[in-house]
């Protein structure tokens, strides 16, 4: 049997209500369960899993993520329209946790670190009839701007249209 899609990602962190600020006030997580100062868990707005996001607390001492080391490197979290995205740029950027931005082609992504030094992956995926097909250069330098020309801010692709995660 293969493997249909993530259910969820589990985070160790050092301070569960700083983390928990953090994905719901950029991200738009919901809290479904805290144990304060352990644990919590989180989901997407109109998600179907009982949790997207579990976050557990290790202490204040403990060491973040090792660049070059092996390891989770990030995880992507898609969001339905390229309007969202840019909001989510935007909050990223206020709090300093935007660390790039790239065109991938088949997606539109920015890349950021929560307060703990995870990073992840915000991303909105390109409809698959404007996908590359020849040997085009893979990753460009993102122009949000230049995609809302082309797309709009309110298409929605991906898991937010319907399609299989």
């Amino acid at each position: 049997m293969p493997v249909r899609r993530l259910n969820h990602a589990v985070l160790y962190i050092r301070d569960v209500a700083r983390a928990v600020a953090f994905y719901t006030e950029v991200l738009g997580f919901e809290l479904d369960v805290e144990i304060p100062g352990r644990a919590a868990f989180l989901s997407s707005p109109d998600s179907l899993n009982d949790h997207d996001l579990g976050l557990f607390a290790i202490g204040a001492e403990a060491p973040g993520p090792q660049p070059g080391r092996v390891g989770l490197y990030h995880l992507a979290w898609e969001v339905g329209t390229l309007g969202e995205l840019a909001e989510i740029g935007r909050k990223l950027t206020e709090r300093g946790a935007l660390v790039g931005a790239t065109d991938h082609q088949v997606s539109k992504s920015f890349y950021a670190k929560d307060p703990d030094g995870n990073e992840f992956e915000v991303m909105w995926r390109v409809p698959r009839a404007d996908w590359p097909t020849g040997d085009e250069p893979g990753m460009r330098q993102l122009d949000l701007a230049a995609a809302i020309d082309r797309w709009g801010a309110e298409l929605a692709t991906g898991a937010a249209a319907g399609s299989a995660t």
